[in-house]
C-alpha cells in the first residue's frame, strides 16, 4: 500500500512540475502512475487531499534545505514529513536519490543534542550547510540556494509559490511562504543583533525579501521563461539576486558576503 501511494505522489509531483496544478487531475495522475482511478481514491479521499500532500512534501524539502544551509533550526514537523516520504531514513541515514537538477540532496547530520539536524550537501559531496561565517554570510548562501533551486526546478517552484491551485493548497502555500520568510527573518535578526546590519524589523525585511526573490525567478512579472536553468549562465542571475537581497537588508557590497561564504563553496 505504501509503495502504491508513493507512486501516486511521485507521478503527481512530476505532473505538477510540467503542467501546474491543473495538470494533476486524478485521471492524469492515475495514468502516469499506471494505476486505476479507483486506486487513487483508495489512498486519497479527494483530489484536494492528493494536491495538499504533494504541496506539503515538496515545500517541506525546500524549507528544510534552506534552513539547513542558513544554519537555522529545522522545524521537527517538516522532518516528520520528509521521513514519511523516505527522503530521510528512519535510522537517520540520508536518501541520496533525492538529488534534483540543482545538484542538491538531503543528508542527516547528528548534532550534539537530541534529535537530528539536516544539512544540504552538494552533489559532489562537499558540505555547504555548515554555519559559515556571520548571519550575512549565511544569508548569501540561503538566497543563492533558493535562487538556484528555483531556476533548476522552475515548473515546480512556480506551482509552489504562485501557480493557481486548489483552495486547500492555497492554505498550505501561505504556511510555507511564512516558513521561507521565517528563515530569512532569523538571519536578519541575528545580523541586527550582531551590529552588522542596520536596525530594522527582521520580519518585514524578510517578507519583502521572500516576495522579491519569488517575483524575479517565477512571478508573473518576471522574465522567468528567458532565464537559464543551470550551468554558468545561471550564476549572473544568482549573483544579481544575492546583491538585491543584501541591499534589501542594508548589508555591504555583495563581494563582502560572496567572498567569505559562497565563494568558499563555489
Amino acid at each position: 500500500m505504501a509503495a502504491a501511494r508513493e507512486r501516486l505522489l511521485v507521478a503527481a509531483t512530476e505532473l505538477v512540475a510540467r503542467a501546474g496544478w491543473s495538470g494533476a487531475s486524478v485521471t492524469a495522475v492515475a495514468a502516469a502512475a499506471e494505476m486505476s482511478v479507483g486506486s487513487v481514491y483508495q489512498h486519497f479521499p479527494s483530489k484536494s487531499a492528493l494536491v495538499c500532500e504533494v504541496f506539503r512534501r515538496a515545500a517541506a524539502q525546500e524549507v528544510v534545505l534552506l534552513s539547513a544551509v542558513a544554519a537555522v533550526a529545522v522545524p521537527a514537523d517538516l522532518l516528520d514529513v520528509l521521513e514519511a516520504a523516505g527522503a530521510v531514513g528512519g535510522d537517520g541515514s540520508p536518501d541520496e536519490d533525492d538529488a534534483d537538477g540543482s545538484g542538491m540532496t538531503l543528508s542527516v547530520v547528528h548534532g550534539g543534542e537530541p534529535g537530528k539536524r539536516l544539512a544540504a550537501v552538494a552533489g559532489d559531496g562537499r558540505e555547504t550547510a555548515r554555519a559559515v561565517g556571520d548571519p550575512v554570510d549565511r544569508l548569501v548562501l540561503a538566497v543563492a540556494l533558493f535562487t538556484r533551486r528555483a531556476l533548476a526546478r522552475r515548473g515546480l517552484t512556480h506551482a509552489l509559490l504562485v501557480g493557481p491551485s486548489d483552495p486547500a493548497a492555497e492554505v498550505e502555500r501561505l504556511i510555507f511562504r511564512r516558513r521561507y520568510r521565517d528563515v530569512f527573518a532569523v538571519l536578519v535578526g541575528e545580523g541586527v543583533e550582531a551590529g552588522i546590519l542596520p536596525v530594522q524589523d527582521p520580519m518585514m525585511s524578510a517578507t519583502a525579501l521572500t516576495g522579491a526573490i519569488g517575483e524575479v525567478v517565477v512571478g508573473p512579472l518576471s522574465m522567468a521563461e528567458e532565464l537559464p536553468r543551470d550551468g554558468r549562465d545561471v550564476e549572473w542571475i544568482v549573483r544579481a539576486v544575492v546583491a538585491m537581497a543584501l541591499r534589501c537588508v542594508g548589508a555591504g557590497p555583495m563581494v563582502r558576503g560572496w567572498g567569505s561564504a559562497e565563494a568558499a563553496h563555489g
